[in-house]
């Protein structure tokens, strides 16, 4: 791909195509599952959808979803001069899950390093590229963080469609991926959004114990296991305890129930193999683990986020 640099001559269409080849080659170079380019501007449907989520506090403890609000709606208002957001999804199903049926259980995602760190790395790899092969270009990466509507870019570009448990959905290879973006300041040719397969199908909605899919595509933060076990920071309601069932960080319930997982095939990306020893931890290991274990064991996990105490407060919810 080295040599595809687009000669001068060629019409301004031709170019921006070659571009956006080049650059979709490069993600599948590096590892990345898909890539979709979409043209940055304002997201009129999700500020519709913000305001009425926000409006019944769904957002739980999570107020930075008020704060920049202008920002998270349009890309150009966060990266100056930005013209193009490319998405990328980047698959972490794991080939084995955790032995001990009576283990604490942890979302899929936590199994190895932290995505954020991963990502961020491939896409800088895509920015060097771009700028050294394609053509010079100013641009940002994003991991979810800052405030960027990753899924509603991906699903602008092709890569899928929003499902009615909120995540992404591939028809190609279901929803256990990441997204990322990366917001460049040069026109690309944007890919064309993609059919909802959804259809009649809800047992994501009927299957979530606690309730948290209180519609299609919207979700209760408050009721939901994965908010309750990591971002939310003090006691959990005490109602939702047999809700649980013994998830200590995340819950992949909604996804572990929808057809389109199906298709899922083990990830290629060594960095999301499972911790060293993390599988094979029975429930017994799980809650004699202290302080300096729990950091050495997930100091380059997404898991850290939730911390020794959080940790030791979901154990303590979940306990017999």
């Amino acid at each position: 791909m080295r040599d595809m640099k687009p000669p001068k001559s060629r019409k301004n269409s031709d170019i921006i195509l070659t571009r956006s080849s080049m650059i979709k080659a490069e993600a599948s170079r590096l590892g990345f599952d898909g890539c979709g380019i979409s043209r940055a501007g304002y997201l009129r449907e999700e500020a519709l959808r913000i305001a009425r989520w926000l409006e019944k506090n769904y957002q739980g403890g999570m107020t930075y979803m008020e704060n920049n609000l202008d920002k998270r709606l349009d890309p150009r208002r966060l990266v100056e001069g930005t013209r193009s957001v490319i998405s990328v999804i980047l698959n972490y199903y794991p080939s084995s899950g955790q032995q001990d049926p009576e283990a604490p259980v942890i979302s899929k995602y936590a199994y190895g390093k932290d995505y954020h760190d991963v990502i961020r790395q491939k896409l800088n790899a895509l920015l060097r590229y771009i700028n050294s092969e394609v053509v010079p270009v100013s641009g940002r990466a994003f991991v979810d963080s800052a405030p960027v509507l990753d899924r509603a870019w991906a699903a602008r570009s092709g890569l899928g469609w929003i499902g009615k448990n909120t995540c992404l959905i591939s028809p190609v290879s279901g929803s256990w991926f990441f997204i990322g973006c990366l917001m460049v300041d040069i026109e690309l040719a944007n890919d064309d959004p993609i059919q909802d397969f959804c259809g009649d199908c809800n047992r994501c909605m009927l299957a979530c114990p606690t309730k948290a899919l209180t519609a299609p595509r919207v979700l209760d933060s408050n009721r939901c296991i994965s908010y309750l076990t990591i971002e939310h920071r003090d006691e959990i309601n005490p109602g939702y305890k047999k809700s649980f069932r013994n998830r200590v960080f995340g819950c992949d319930i909604c996804q572990d129930v929808c057809p389109w997982n199906r298709r899922a095939t083990p990830h290629r990306v060594k960095e999301f193999e499972p911790l060293t020893g993390l599988l094979e931890m029975t429930r017994q290991q799980w809650y004699v683990l202290d302080e300096e274990s729990f950091s050495n064991l997930f100091s380059k996990s997404a898991f850290k986020r939730a911390k020794f105490s959080g940790l030791k407060r979901n154990l303590d919810f979940v306990a017999d």
